[in-house]
């Protein structure tokens, strides 16, 4: 279990410290405590109808029936994929050229997996795209995707339930409700709230959600795609009959092994996790505003009910230091992403900051945390950080 982060935690110094869990987590010793036996006792392919791949079949059918019941799903629903970015794919493209969609709706502010597929359709003829509107903090204006969606014939709508970089909390519930009006097909990128939030596909308007298990402590390289049952698409992946012939090639065994574990894990302890996590990102708001002058948060970050509980993109004052910040923090041992908005639009800062008009000026950091970070691994990160940009005494 994680440690408390109370303002009486040990002071010690870390020797390093980890704070890029939107990008990947640490593998949980009980996901790989049940992924081990497959990896060497129990290795026959699943395609395979003798005991050696009986066994095997029987584990993944136990890992989706696992999933299915998580997500208050039947198992049938579920796809294994390799993760978030083949799941977001596979919805899009499956849904536009297996039901002739001609337009799709998305935002600026998606995931790189999700506007450049929509993109691609794009250049390639298949839709035409619109570009939901939203404001200065990424909320997005929802009025704005009644209208569109009022103006075009039946649309695909991909927008994410909570950004990777700023982590703004979209209402996929009222989403859901306007695509359901106007018979749209919604899918939405669930990759940084699985494991997180708990998703009810039964509450839910959503035909597509997806999960990709190294974001909640499994292994890299497995995901899966929820599929309402009335949405038939066709493959992305040719070549064999595995996962009822919607992808082909031998399952990735352990790893899905894993995936079901992991979230078996992250549902089973959620609450513990949220208090923890949430208490470690207001620690994280309280020294930086106390340590560094003119600091600030992007989109809703700082907003508690209106942001994940995972993620805070913070925006430090214009500097010469913010150049080389993620380098001098990596030599401090701190592990962070960041990006600031591009000056350019070219693609080295970040498009979802640029999108949302921030300061190409200022720096900026995304502090991303998992359980098993610490409030003295905060308090040491916030450290290393304020010996560049320390409030100059009044």
């Amino acid at each position: 279990m994680p440690h408390h982060s109370d303002s009486h935690a040990s002071t010690a110094t870390p020797l390093a410290v980890y704070f890029d869990n939107a990008a990947t987590t640490p593998l949980d010793p009980e996901v790989l405590d049940a992924m081990l036996p497959f990896m060497l006792e129990h290795f026959g392919n699943p395609s395979s109808i003798h005991g050696h791949g009986r066994k095997v079949r029987a584990a993944i059918e136990n890992a989706r029936k696992t999933i299915a019941h998580l997500i208050n799903a039947a198992p049938a629903e579920i796809s294994f994929t390799s993760g978030g970015t083949e799941s977001d794919n596979y919805a899009a493209f499956g849904s536009v050229r297996t039901l002739g969609l001609r337009h799709a709706v998305t935002s600026k502010l998606e995931h790189h997996a999700v506007l450049h597929t929509l993109q691609a359709l794009e250049k390639t003829g298949d839709i035409t795209l619109s570009y939901l509107r939203h404001d200065a903090q990424g909320q997005l204006d929802l009025a704005h995707l009644d209208e569109l969606l009022a103006a075009n014939d039946r649309s695909f709508v991909s927008l994410m339930h909570a950004n990777n970089e700023i982590g703004n909390l979209n209402d996929i519930v009222a989403i859901g409700d306007i695509c359901e009006r106007h018979k749209a097909i919604f899918h939405t990128d669930t990759v940084q709230t699985m494991g997180h939030y708990q998703h009810d596909v039964q509450k839910l308007k959503t035909h597509f959600l997806v999960g990709s298990a190294h974001k909640f402590h499994g292994p890299k390289g497995i995901g899966f795609l929820y599929r309402r049952p009335e949405v038939q698409v066709s493959p992305l992946i040719h070549g064999g009959s595995q996962e009822r012939n919607v992808r082909a090639g031998t399952e990735n065994v352990y790893g899905i092994v894993g995936l079901a574990k992991a979230l078996e894990i992250a549902c089973r302890d959620m609450a513990a996790h949220r208090q923890h996590i949430q208490a470690l990102k207001e620690r994280f708001i309280s020294r930086l505003t106390t340590e560094i002058e003119d600091v600030r948060f992007n989109g809703l970050s700082a907003t508690t009910d209106q942001s994940l509980y995972t993620v805070l993109s913070v925006s430090l004052p214009p500097s010469a230091l913010n150049e080389m910040l993620l380098f001098n923090l990596d030599i401090s041992r701190v592990s962070v992403s960041g990006g600031s908005a591009c000056s350019s639009g070219a693609d080295a800062g970040s498009h979802v900051l640029t999108a949302l008009g921030c300061d190409p000026q200022r720096g900026a950091i995304r502090f991303s945390m998992s359980k098993y970070n610490t409030a003295p691994e905060v308090d040491y990160a916030v450290e290393q950080l304020a010996k560049m940009y320390r409030k100059v005494p009044a």
